[in-house]
């Protein structure tokens, strides 16, 4: 009867249509189900295109729609810049530091603040259309999801405050609330007519998206900091006890688990046909067989690996806290390239044919490209 009424809700759902593609990363994750996968190539050795100073440390990951890159700041700025020189095109002053990512929908763009704030702004002027605000810090980046008669789209976003809310993108209506157990850190993946999302009350959420109401929890065993990416009815997600987990979100069950070192994973995975990335405090990345959980290769960083790695092109980019950006080998974990900022990178990167764009702690948005 369940997979009856989730098919049922799937097909009520249109498939997500801001998705990474060659020229766009429109959202944290590249698209809805967070998988990290862009379908553009990585050069051997990309060069610095530029960096953009902004007044605090850049945590926030990129969006990257048309020639625009759009992130935020710890200095309460979330700015739009030119993909090709790095020129700011336009800022809006948040209401706090600025963490999350931001989603670009329908030229606007959807991104919230430590101070409790979330905001629709104008993606082309950086004009604010609407605002709410919530009960507590919002470090969660949004998502979305369309009904398929067109009639609404709605933006899903997690807080502090223990609640996920599903809002009318158009106008911030609230469609439905969702209350957890303690704080929803990450963001909410969508696959299949279903959000799922960890929290830092130990449990997996399985959501209906159109109602908001409750089908199923898993309980993850620690509490969940970092976003899951969803595929083929099963959350890959790794939670503060030093577990990556494989969640059938039908059935109810942790398929496999998958642990090595006695360190958290704070990283949001990436999901290929056969495996799975995912950075670690354990200072590396490591890759894991999607089937059996089973390592296939690790590779070491000099500090913790917060950020959130991105396949393109056979390659996986991610960044570390010993201050790099490392390219390295999908097939066997070999480095192909690395760049010394000089300062921990938790950003995780945003890539799109010919560019890669990544945030430092030392304040800097870096782009990287092929072209001189």
């Amino acid at each position: 009867m369940l997979r009856f009424v989730l098919s049922a809700l799937a097909a009520l759902i249109l498939p997500a249509l801001t998705a990474a593609t060659r020229s766009d990363w429109p959202m944290f994750r590249g698209n809805p189900a967070l998988t990290g996968v862009s379908p553009a190539s990585v050069p051997d050795k990309p060069i610095l295109a530029w960096k953009f100073q902004t007044g605090g440390p850049v945590f926030s990951s990129a969006a990257i729609v048309g020639d625009r890159v759009f992130i935020g700041s710890a200095d309460s700025n979330i700015v739009c810049l030119a993909l090709a020189s790095g020129s700011k095109l336009w800022s809006f002053q948040a209401g706090g530091p600025v963490e999350a990512s931001p989603l670009i929908l329908d030229e606007r763009v959807y991104i919230g603040d430590v101070n409790t704030n979330f905001y629709c702004l104008d993606a082309k002027t950086g004009a604010k259309l609407w605002h709410r605000g919530f009960e507590d810090k919002i470090k969660s980046s949004a998502n979305w999801v369309q009904t398929i008669d067109g009639t609404r789209r709605d933006v899903l976003v997690g807080s502090y405050d223990f609640r996920l809310y599903s809002l009318e993108a158009k106008t911030g209506r609230s469609n439905w609330v969702y209350e957890t157990g303690n704080y929803i850190n990450g963001s909410a993946a969508i696959s299949g007519g279903l959000t799922a999302f960890g929290g830092c009350d130990a449990i997996v959420h399985v959501v209906d998206i159109l109602a908001g109401k409750k089908i199923r929890e898993i309980e993850a065993g620690a509490y969940i900091a970092a976003s899951g990416a969803m595929d083929a009815g099963h959350l890959y997600v790794g939670h503060y006890e030093n577990e990556l987990l494989s969640v059938d979100v039908v059935k109810g069950v942790i398929d496999w688990r998958y642990r090595d070192r006695a360190f958290a994973f704070m990283s949001s995975p990436a999901v290929t046909p056969d495996r799975i990335l995912i950075g670690s405090r354990d200072k590396r990345l490591h890759c894991v067989n999607r089937e059996n959980g089973k390592v296939m290769w690790t590779f070491p960083t000099r500090g913790k690996v917060e950020s959130s790695p991105v396949v393109a092109g056979g390659r996986v980019v991610v960044g570390s806290d010993d201050g790099r950006v490392y390219v390295v080998s999908l097939a066997d974990g070999s480095e192909v390239w690395n760049y010394d900022i000089g300062q921990p990178v938790q950003s995780s990167p945003a890539v799109v044919d010919g560019y890669i764009v990544i945030g430092s702690d030392d304040g800097y948005v870096y782009c990287f490209t092929s072209k001189k």
